[in-house]
């Protein structure tokens, strides 16, 4: 198929202590190009983790991990591998995907407790990969509003105050 690329993730953002999990998709062509997870300037994830644990979201990108790794939140995505043009989630492959090994974070992570969807796509991803046999799979899981530029039905505000709930698990 024209067009169709073979996109990898990254490595996972995760401290041995980490206690929530938010799962994306698989990056998009700007966090590709950027190596960095939520690289596109419009995602609102980073300035909505910067607000809700008091970092500057302009710091560069390895303080910024560093900062969710020191609130106890660890970053991954659901897909290590998967053939898609551009960066749409709804243009995934379905086939090509190659999921990353959740089950093996948490044993890295054990104090893991939640798991964070960035989004529907990541949410459907997750439910197709790791059925019920696998201890992520276990774990209570909630789905938040995509921070993708794409998701443009609702404003910063109201990602903040869906994505507060990251926050409130780690209290």
């Amino acid at each position: 198929m024209t067009g169709m690329h073979r996109v990898s993730g990254f490595p996972p953002i995760a401290a041995a202590d980490a206690r929530a999990l938010i799962l994306g998709s698989l990056p998009s062509v700007a966090s590709v190009q950027a190596h960095q997870y939520y690289g596109h300037p419009r995602n609102a994830f980073w300035p909505i983790m910067g607000a809700l644990f008091g970092f500057d979201a302009e710091l560069d990108y390895e303080a910024r991990c560093h900062q969710l790794r020191s609130q106890q939140v660890a970053v991954w995505d659901v897909a290590s591998q998967a053939e898609r043009p551009g960066s749409l989630d709804a243009d995934i492959r379905r086939e090509s995907v190659q999921p990353n090994p959740l089950d093996e974070l948490l044993v890295r992570c054990p104090g893991i407790s939640h798991v964070f969807f960035n989004g529907g796509a990541a949410a459907t991803l997750f439910r197709r990969h790791h059925r019920g046999d696998a201890a992520i799979a276990r774990l209570p899981a909630t789905r938040l509003p995509s921070t993708s530029p794409a998701h443009a039905s609702l404003r910063f505000e109201q990602k903040l105050q869906a994505w507060a709930v990251v926050r409130n698990v780690l209290q």
